[in-house]
This record gives structure tokens, sequence and C-alpha cells, in this order.
């Protein structure tokens, strides 16, 4: 089936598109919004202009729309860039990277209903720490891009997705139920190498921004 990927850059999406893949679908676009709220509840935020390399490396057509980025109202952006892929890419589905967020599942197949479309979510409710450690077998390199949520801070910003990290984290979920794949919006990342890459990106710069408890990374890469 010919799909349209709801991509941020992030670990979520990039791997749902790779599980896609895999599974014998055919991936003809990506579809990225860039939102003006920082706190937008349907979409990622930091970095998400460098979703263009991104679809550059992966050799596949990006469709973009701005939004603002307001509560519900931004459902109608999506929309509008989904009926954009349709037209283009005569794409038959949508694929999402939701894991647990039922505000975002039921949105986007509330909108995928209504167009006529499949909506596939190659991750609904996988166990997150056996999602992390499936990222690192499978040779996604992915780094943090944005905290919001104590204790994490600024020193987390660049980190990579790998063993060290998931003993981190885990510590944390315990002690502070921080989700460990940041489903609740605790972190956000994004990918500069996986199996759909051609060749890997590089951090060639960054701008954080933030306090205490809450810092993004808008990364360079090339």
């Amino acid at each position: 089936m010919k799909l349209g990927v709801l991509f941020s850059g992030g670990k979520d999406s990039t791997m749902a598109a790779w599980l896609a893949k895999k599974a014998g679908h055919e991936i003809a676009c990506l579809i990225t919004l860039h939102s003006e709220n920082p706190d937008s509840y349907m979409f990622h935020t930091p970095s998400i202009k460098r979703t263009e390399t991104q679809a550059a490396v992966m050799g596949l057509p990006l469709i973009t729309k701005d939004t603002k980025g307001i509560k519900e109202k931004e459902l109608e952006d999506l929309e509008e860039a989904i009926k954009t892929a349709m037209k283009k890419h005569k794409i038959k589905g949508i694929v999402t990277g939701a894991l647990h967020s039922n505000y975002q599942a039921s949105r986007i197949q509330k909108i995928c209903s209504k167009l006529g479309l499949e909506c596939i979510n190659p991750l609904w409710h996988k166990d997150e720490f056996q999602y992390l450690q499936e990222l690192i077998e499978n040779k996604f390199k992915a780094i943090i891009t944005g905290v919001s949520a104590y204790p994490l801070n600024a020193s987390w910003l660049g980190r990579v997705i790998d063993e060290d990290f998931i003993r981190d984290v885990t510590k944390l979920n315990g002690k502070y139920k921080i989700h460990v794949a940041g489903e609740g919006g605790e972190f956000e990342s994004f990918v500069l190498d996986c199996p759909l890459f051609k060749r890997p990106l590089k951090v060639t710069g960054a701008d954080f921004t933030g306090e205490d408890n809450s810092w993004k990374m808008e990364i360079e890469v090339d």
C-alpha cells in the first residue's frame, strides 16, 4: 500500500516509517507540520525544519505545512497536508509514530476515516523498554533535542539514545515516573542515522534555549 508518513524527524515517526516499509508497504512521501506553538498538543517542534535534510537522505518527497498550533484547530492544517499528499502521491494510508497517546492517535484516526485512508500505527502499545532496545539493535542513532520534565535539564540535550541513556532514564522512570520513551512529552529526539538513510547526518551547529527543566536545541545538520 502507498503510504504517507506523519514525520517529525524524531525516533518514533522514523521507526514507524521503517517498520511500515519492512512490512511491505511503499513509503510514498513524508508529511511534516511546522507549528508556531512550541507546546503544540499534536506536533513535535525542536529542529523540525531539519526534516528536509532527513527526507533528502531517504530519497523521499516531503510535504510541509505551517500551523499556528492552536489546539484542535491545528488538526485542520494536518488534514489539508494529508489531502495534498493524497493528490500528489496517491497515498492510501497514513503512518504514525503513536506509542501510547490516545489524544494523537484518535484524532489522526478521525481524519483518516473522514478521508477514506488506512491509519497504520506500527508502534502502538509496544513495550517502551523493548522499543528503546530495538532502536539500538537496528542501528538507529537518535539524539535528544528537547526536554520538558523534572529532573531533566539542559545536560540531556544532544545525548544519544544508547545503553547508558536507557539505564539513566530507567532510573528516572522508577523515581519520577518519567516515560522511558518520552511519550508523555518528557523529551523529544532527532534521528541522525537509521536503515532508511543513504548516509548518516552530522550535527554542524546547535542553539540552546530554555530554563530549569524545559530546554530545546535547534540543530544544523549536513
